[in-house]
Parts: C-alpha cells; structure tokens; sequence
C-alpha cells in the first residue's frame, strides 16, 4: 500500500495567531526567549486550522515550522490543544538561522524523498516562491494581517 500523499503546513501565521508577541520582536536586541515563551498563548487562526482539518482524511499532516528544536513540546501540545491532526513537526536546529526561505524547503525535500506532496500551506511568499521553485504545490496562508517584523525577522534573522 502506498503512502498517503503529504499535505504540509506551517505553523506561525498560518496556523497560530503570532500578533500578540510581536511586541518581543520590535525591541533592540529582540527577545527571543519571551518570543517563544509566549507561543503557547497564540490563538488559532480559523482559516489555517479548517484546511489542515480538511486535509486529514485523505493526507498525511506534517508541520514545518521554522521554531527551533527547543519549542518542540510547547509546540505539541499547541497542535493538540486546538485540535489539529496529530502529524510528523520538522524544526529549525537550535543554531540554525538561515533565512526561512532556505531551511523550510530544506525540511520539506527531507521530508518529501520518495513522498508525494499534494500541497505546502505557508504564510512567507519567500517561502512559498522557494517551494513553488522546487516543485512544491502551494498554497499562500494570507489571512493573518500584519506580517511586518516578523517577515523580517523570518527573512533575515532565521528565527522563525
């Protein structure tokens, strides 16, 4: 029997409401640690939730999220909370800060060898224009307004 085709999401602004600690991101230096120590507060966006829901019966739910390695179990227990399909969580290495535009589709060709990828849902258009360049059928997450800082921080600091 053949794998269930992969059906990927992301998690920060796609999934979980970051707004509320943008705030740790706007001070110089940013604080990282408050950054990720709220996580778990993040409310889940509808959108998001309703596709990865969607998506259940028929793929195979896998999350790539460009939180580092040690946001692991705040994350798990987010994803469980709010009711999201249990599903493989592929993380940025705690020292990796690469541009989320190189580690994430690194993640997903990882991930994707021998699979087939029936969609990526991302916020990022970095992101999603890397995916899209490597093969990857996207769909662009654009109901969480306000990205500002955090397509910064995204793009130039690799931390999310």
């Amino acid at each position: 029997m053949a794998p269930r085709p992969l059906a990927v999401f992301d998690l920060d602004g796609t999934l979980a409401d970051v707004r509320h600690r943008l705030r740790f991101l706007d001070t110089r230096p940013r604080d990282w640690d408050a950054f990720f120590a709220a996580a778990p507060d993040d409310p889940p966006l509808a959108e998001g939730v309703e596709l990865a829901l969607a998506h259940v019966g028929e793929h195979e739910v896998v999350y790539v999220t460009g939180r580092p390695e040690r946001c692991r179990r705040d994350t798990v227990e987010w994803l469980a909370r709010h009711g999201l399909p249990h599903g493989r969580l592929m993380m940025r290495g705690g020292r990796d800060r690469r541009p989320a535009r190189v580690t994430k589709p690194e993640l997903l060709r990882a991930l994707a060898r021998g699979r087939t990828v029936a969609l990526v849902v991302d916020d990022d258009p970095l992101v999603c224009d890397a995916y899209e360049r490597a093969g990857f059928p996207v769909v662009r997450a654009d109901w969480m307004a306000a990205r500002g800082v955090l397509a910064e921080v995204q793009e130039r600091e690799g931390r999310t």
